[in-house]
C-alpha cells in the first residue's frame, strides 16, 4: 500500500475533503444516529480542549441539518448550532456549508464574505466527509470570531479537528463491529443453548405419559430460553388440571385472534409489536400439533426480547414436539380410561346379573351410579305399561320413591320422548325445562339417559349434583353405556319373573298352579301356628260345557277365579286344583273365619256369575295344638268334605 507523507495527506484533504476508511460501512454511517454517535464520541474525547476560544465546530448531514455541534465560548453560534437546524438558504453563497453542498470540496469564507445576519464578523471553513466511494455523507464546518486565527490557520485547525473526528468515526465503527460480533457470538451461543434445551426437552416430553406433565415441561422449557416472556396455554378440549392455568380457545373472532389462526392454520403466527424489517418484539402463537390433529396453542408475549427467525424456528419445533407428546399422553390417558370403564362395566354387569329380582337390580344400580360418578343423587324410573307413566323404582331420596311422572314431565319426560341422553351443566342458567326433581334436590348438574330395550324406552336414569359443571362429557358417554347394561339386566329379571310366573300360574284362570300351593302350604306349616284350606268345585260344570260350550265353561272358570281372588288377602294362596276344582290356602286363619270366607265366595258366585252357577266348598284346618298333619292329609279332608257337600245337594259348605 502506498504510504502518504503528512504533506500529501494535507494536500489530499485540501483537494477533496475527509475520506473515510474503506472498511467503514456506508449504510450504517449514513444514518443520523451513527453520525451523532461519532460526533458525541469526539466531543467526549477531545471537545473544547481542541477548540480555541470563540470557535465552534458543526457536523451537518447531507440535508444540511445540524447533527451536533461543539463550541468554546462561541455564543454567536448558539442559534445556528442547535440540533436539527437547517443551513439551507436560497442563496448558496450565504455560508460555507451550502457552498460545500454544491461543490464538495474545501471552502473558506472570510468575515467580509459572510452574509448571514449575526455571523458578519465570522470566518469559516468547511469540508465534505466522504465515504470510501467519495460520496458525501456529512459536512464539517469550523466557525471562528477570534482575531488571532488567520484563514490558513483555520484550515490547519479544521484539518487537525477532522482527523481527530476521523479517529472517532473509526472507534465508533470498531465498537459497532465489536458489538455486532458480540451479538453474533451471543446469538450463536443462544442457538446452541436452544439446541441443547430442545434435545433434552424432546427426551423428557416423550418419556412422559401424563398430560399435565407434558404441558408443564413445554412451558418450563420456554421459560428456560426466554425468562422474560409471558406464556399462556389454550386448549380446544376440556382439561380439569389443578396444576395448570388453561384457557379455552376462542373461535368467535378468527381473523383478529392469532391463537385461533394458529390453531386453524396449524402454523406458527407472529404478530410484531411494530411494523418494520428485522427483529422485533411482539406476540407468537404456536399450535400443539400431533398426527391426529391440533390440540391447543402456546401463546407467548415478548415485551423485552427481540424475536429472530431462529426463535420462530425453535418455538415451532418445541410446539410440534410438545404436541406429539401431548397426543401420546392423551391416547395413553384415554386407553387407561377405556380399560377402567370396561372393567367397571364388567363389574357392574356381574353385580347386576347376580340377582334376578327387579327391585334388587334397581337398588344396586342406583347405589353404583352414585359411587361411579360421585353424584349427590340418582334416580331410576321405569315405565308402567298399565298407567302409561314413569315410576321411580330406585333413588337415594326417600321422598321420591314410587313417585309417578307423566311422559311429558320434566327431564325424565324429555329423555323418554326423544330417546336421547342429556347433559345439563347448570340448571340455574338453563331452566327452560321445569324439573321438580332438580328443584327438590337443589341440584344444578344433571346427566340422564334412556333405558333402551330393543329400541323401546323402558325407563330413564338420571344422576345429579349440587355443583354446576360437575359432570364431564366422558361421564355423559359412560352413563349411556351403563344404561344399556342396566336395561339388559332389567330385561333378564323381567323374563325370569315372567317364566317363573308362568311355571307357577294357571294360564286360564290366573291362579297359582296346584304344585305351587302344595309347596307354599308345606313351607307355611313349618312356621305358622295354624292354617286352613278351602276346596271349591263348580256344580254341574260338565252340563255347562255340554249346554253352552267349552268357551263359556272357560269364562265361568275365569269369573269364579276372579271372585275368589277378590275375597281373600294378598298373602292367601288361590290355585286351580284341577278341572273345575279350585283351592285356597289361608295361612294363620282359624276354622270359623275360613267358613265365613267360604260362604262369601259361595254367595258371590251365585249372585255374580253369568250364566249363573253355584259352587260347593269343602274346608279343612290345622293348628299347633293338634298332632302334625301333612299337607296331603289336609287336602284329603277338605276333598272329603267337598264330596259330602256335593252329595247333600250342592251349593253348600262342609267342614272336614
Amino acid at each position: 500500500m502506498k504510504q502518504h507523507s503528512p504533506t500529501e495527506h494535507f494536500e489530499e484533504f485540501l483537494r477533496q475533503g475527509l475520506v473515510l476508511s474503506s472498511n467503514f460501512s456506508y449504510g450504517e454511517f449514513n444514518s443520523y444516529q451513527a453520525l451523532q454517535d461519532a460526533f458525541e464520541y469526539w466531543v467526549y474525547q477531545f471537545g473544547q480542549a481542541m477548540l480555541p476560544p470563540q470557535t465552534a465546530l458543526l457536523c451537518v448531514n447531507t440535508d444540511l441539518r445540524v447533527i451536533n455541534a461543539c463550541s468554546n465560548r462561541a455564543s454567536f453560534m448558539d442559534k445556528f448550532s442547535q440540533s436539527g437546524t437547517s443551513w439551507r438558504h436560497a442563496d448558496r453563497e450565504d455560508n460555507p456549508l451550502a457552498r460545500c453542498l454544491d461543490d464538495p470540496r474545501l471552502h473558506v469564507m472570510t468575515s467580509e464574505e459572510m452574509n448571514i445576519w449575526g455571523l458578519k464578523p465570522t470566518s469559516a471553513v468547511s469540508i465534505p466527509v466522504l465515504d470510501p466511494q467519495e460520496q458525501p455523507v456529512a459536512y464539517l464546518g469550523l466557525f471562528s470570531q477570534s482575531h488571532h486565527i488567520e484563514p490558513d490557520g483555520l484550515i490547519q485547525l479544521l484539518y487537525t479537528l477532522s482527523f481527530s473526528f476521523y479517529s472517532c468515526v473509526q472507534s465508533i465503527e470498531d465498537r459497532r463491529r465489536y458489538d455486532q460480533l458480540l451479538l453474533q457470538n451471543q446469538q450463536r451461543e443462544l442457538d446452541f443453548k436452544k439446541h441443547d434445551i430442545l434435545f433434552e426437552a424432546s427426551k423428557k416430553l416423550h418419556a412422559k405419559i401424563d398430560v399435565d406433565s407434558v404441558l408443564t415441561e413445554a412451558i418450563e422449557c420456554m421459560y428456560r430460553v426466554y425468562p422474560n416472556i409471558q406464556v399462556d396455554l389454550l386448549l380446544s378440549q376440556d382439561n380439569d388440571s389443578t396444576n395448570l392455568s388453561v384457557k379455552p380457545l376462542n373461535f368467535q373472532s378468527i381473523e383478529n385472534d392469532i391463537c385461533t389462526r394458529a390453531f386453524m392454520e396449524s402454523t406458527v403466527v407472529f404478530e410484531p409489536a411494530m411494523d418494520g424489517e428485522g427483529p422485533s418484539t411482539g406476540k407468537v402463537a404456536a399450535p400443539l400439533s400431533g398426527k391426529q390433529g391440533v390440540y391447543g396453542v402456546l401463546y407467548m408475549q415478548f415485551e423485552h426480547d427481540l424475536i429472530q427467525a431462529s426463535d420462530l424456528q425453535f418455538i415451532s419445533l418445541l410446539a410440534d414436539t410438545a404436541g406429539s407428546a401431548f397426543e401420546n399422553a392423551k391416547l395413553y390417558e384415554q386407553s387407561n380410561l377405556m380399560i377402567n370403564e370396561l372393567r367397571l362395566i364388567n363389574e357392574i354387569t356381574k353385580q347386576l346379573n347376580q340377582s334376578l329380582r327387579l327391585n334388587e337390580i334397581f337398588n344396586s344400580a342406583s347405589s353404583e351410579l352414585l359411587s361411579i360418578f360421585g353424584a349427590d343423587y340418582s334416580c331410576i324410573l321405569q315405565k308402567d305399561n298399565e298407567s302409561d307413566k314413569l315410576i321411580v323404582q330406585a333413588t337415594n331420596l326417600p321422598a321420591l320413591y314410587h313417585e309417578t311422572y307423566t311422559m311429558d314431565q320434566g327431564f325424565a319426560g324429555l329423555i323418554y320422548s326423544t330417546k336421547e341422553p342429556t347433559i345439563i351443566s347448570d340448571y340455574m342458567s338453563n331452566n327452560k325445562v321445569k324439573s321438580k326433581l332438580l328443584q327438590l334436590t337443589n341440584s344444578r348438574s344433571l346427566i340422564g339417559s334412556p333405558i333402551l330395550v330393543n329400541g323401546r324406552v323402558e325407563g330413564v336414569i338420571m344422576v345429579m349434583h349440587s355443583k354446576p359443571n360437575f359432570f364431564s362429557y366422558d361421564n355423559y358417554k359412560l352413563l349411556q353405556v351403563l344404561s344399556g347394561h342396566i336395561g339388559l339386566a332389567m330385561t333378564n329379571a323381567s323374563l325370569h319373573a315372567e317364566v317363573k310366573r308362568m311355571v307357577i300360574t294357571d294360564n286360564l284362570t290366573g291362579l297359582y298352579a296346584r304344585h305351587y300351593l302344595d309347596e307354599q302350604a308345606n313351607l307355611l306349616q313349618k312356621k305358622d301356628f295354624c292354617g286352613s284350606l278351602i276346596v271349591v268345585d263348580i256344580d254341574n260344570f260338565k252340563r255347562i260345557n255340554d249346554t253352552h260350550g267349552h268357551q263359556i265353561g272357560d269364562k265361568i272358570l275365569i269369573q269364579v277365579s276372579q271372585i275368589i281372588k277378590s275375597c281373600i288377602r294378598d298373602s292367601d294362596i288361590a290355585a286351580r286344583w284341577g278341572g273345575e276344582e279350585l283351592a285356597v290356602y289361608l295361612p294363620q286363619v282359624a276354622k270359623d273365619q275360613t267358613i265365613r270366607i267360604a260362604e262369601r265366595i259361595r254367595s258371590r258366585v251365585l249372585q255374580e256369575t253369568s250364566p249363573q252357577v253355584t259352587v260347593s266348598c269343602g274346608i279343612s284346618d290345622w293348628n299347633w295344638e293338634e298332632d302334625k298333619i301333612s299337607v296331603e292329609s289336609l287336602f284329603y279332608r277338605a276333598d272329603m268334605a267337598l264330596y259330602q257337600a256335593k252329595n247333600n245337594g250342592r251349593n253348600q259348605i262342609k267342614v272336614g
